[in-house]
């Protein structure tokens, strides 16, 4: 019988889900905040159920010994290593939509909190005072809402926006003009947003482009009175700054679930007039505490008893004969997506798939999941196979099979081709006969490189001395080059490079390459190999 620790505060429902399944289970929700303890015991357990208080680290999972699976009851896993997860071979799943709509609500609450000063109002009238002068709010009605986010739970709330009858203006990325016209939102650039919208709230992850997406230069751009909702994650917005601007009235107010340091005993934004502040309670209702338990409770018993696989962040959906033969081709279709993801910097409207040969006789909808999820991840490092579609679907994303009999020198290959309003860029790879991924054509041009964990991507004019250039420069700037892989489309048109590195690629050194005038484009690339 497989064995589940319970190490944080879960549904007893949850609970009893395990027990009625046949999983024995221990409940000791307040273990994980205890590592030594938990550390110790750890290595008794086939499955782990945890929310935010239990920190699994690479120090945890070393005395693991049994640990097969990981459920996280939410969408954030910011507390789970999943890199040494995987090596350790420990599938980790989340439960990426079961407090999709109580997030949204609060985020709702909280613009209605700022809009009329409540907490400030409740708490002088608790004080027995009748201060009716002092709080003069603002109505929702016919106000700009800019939504900076519109996926899952962005959606809702855009929504819930309309039927107040608001104008709402929405930046994302992926947000194509159709879904936004199909959601009735203006879909405008990020700059726009931060002009016309009298409220803005956020609903992204916090990755390298959107840290600071609120900076103090975004927030010197705001339209004056504008009120500022975070109910997504701390680090969006450069909290000092907007305290600043709070201070001297060029913003109206702030109401903030999540901060940049938490659990948040002290903030800029604290004890200033008309700012709302909670204690990270977006999730934090019954409903939605008894959904994400109840269902990280049936998958994790799913897979323990029969080796299905739901929701995982690190593990394809697919059945266990399907994995031996499928998990390079998976991987190779994740790199494909990841290589695309990164270099677009544009609305993705169209995701082509051509399946050659071999790889057409596969789960193409376990490939395609892994190809959609490697675009997606470049602005959304939360998402996995099985939400990865769904993300598309809301954003309005085209995705298009097609599949043909063997037609080249392989014995089968995927070729991926993203379209956006101005472009549409494309590589094709397929797995040697050591199990491991290549890239074999990319803008059209033939290549063999080898994926690895830091690559660099130039592109040139065909012309001499360019290829002693960039290998000069990184040498002077001490970068040391693992695999070298070059390809050009004709004599004096466009060449490209594809290096592997042993360490990523500097912002410094990649103004330096940029500088010496020589290269079309330089981008440097990660890869989960």
């Amino acid at each position: 019988m497989p064995k589940v620790l319970v190490s944080d505060k879960l549904s007893e429902t949850a609970v009893q889900i395990f027990r009625d399944r046949g999983v024995e289970v221990d409940y000791l929700p307040d273990l994980g905040k205890d590592k030594e303890k938990l550390a110790a015991v750890i290595g008794q357990y086939d499955g782990l159920a945890i929310r935010s208080a239990t920190k699994v680290t690479e120090k945890l999972l070393q005395n693991a010994t049994n640990l097969k699976v990981i459920g996280r009851a939410g969408i954030g896993v910011d507390n789970v290593d999943i890199p040494a997860a995987s090596k350790k071979g420990v599938i980790v799943m989340n439960t990426p939509f079961g407090n999709s709509v109580t997030t949204a609500e609060h985020a709702i609450a909280m613009m209605f909190a700022v809009a009329r000063q409540l907490p400030e109002a409740s708490a002088s009238t608790h004080a027995g005072k009748w201060e009716k002068n002092r709080f003069m709010g603002v109505e929702l009605f016919n106000k700009t809402l800019g939504v900076i986010g519109a996926g899952n739970i962005g959606s809702i709330v855009i929504d819930r926006a309309l039927g107040l009858h608001m104008k709402v203006l929405a930046y994302d990325p992926f947000l194509s003009p159709e879904r936004a016209k199909e959601i009735g939102v203006t879909k405008v650039e990020l700059d726009e947003l931060l002009g016309r919208a009298d409220f803005i709230t956020f609903h992204v992850p916090l990755t390298e482009k959107t840290k600071n997406i609120l900076s103090r230069e975004a927030i010197a751009r705001l339209k004056p009175g504008v009120r500022i909702i975070n109910c997504a994650r701390g680090g969006l917005v450069d909290e000092e700054a907007l305290a600043e601007a709070l201070k001297e009235g060029r913003v109206a107010g702030a109401a903030f679930d999540v901060f940049a340091v938490e659990p948040a005993t002290e903030s800029p934004l604290f004890n200033l007039p008309n700012v709302v502040v909670t204690p990270h309670l977006g999730a934090s209702t019954t409903e939605a505490q008894e959904n994400v338990a109840l269902q990280v409770a049936e998958q994790m018993s799913d897979y323990l008893l029969t080796g299905a696989v739901q929701n995982a962040l690190n593990m394809p959906s697919v059945t266990a004969e399907e994995a031996a033969v499928m998990g390079p081709w998976i991987k190779l279709a994740g790199h494909l997506g990841a290589f695309v993801g990164q270099m677009t910097d544009e609305p993705i409207k169209a995701i082509n798939v051509l399946y050659d040969g071999v790889a057409a006789t596969m789960n193409l909808n376990a490939l395609n999941a892994a190809v959609i999820a490697g675009v997606m991840k470049a602005t959304n490092p939360d998402v996995n196979m099985v939400s990865a579609p769904v993300m598309a679907k809301e954003r309005g994303v085209q995705v298009a099979t097609t599949t043909q009999d063997k037609a080249g020198v392989f014995e089968g290959y995927i070729k991926l081709t993203v379209v956006t309003d101005t472009r549409e860029r494309s590589i094709a790879g397929t797995v040697f006969s050591d199990g491991k991924p290549r890239f074999i054509q990319i803008r059209g041009i033939n290549i063999d490189a080898e994926v690895g964990q830091h690559m660099l991507y130039t592109r040139n004019k065909d012309v001499p001395g360019v290829i002693g250039a960039l290998g000069m420069t990184l040498g002077d700037l001490g970068v040391n080059i693992a695999n070298f892989t070059l390809g050009r489309s004709a004599q004096g048109n466009d060449a490209i490079a594809i290096l592997y590195l042993d360490e990523p690629i500097s912002d410094e050194a990649l103004a330096t390459l940029q500088k010496t005038g020589k290269f079309l484009q330089a981008r440097r690339l990660q890869f989960e190999v």
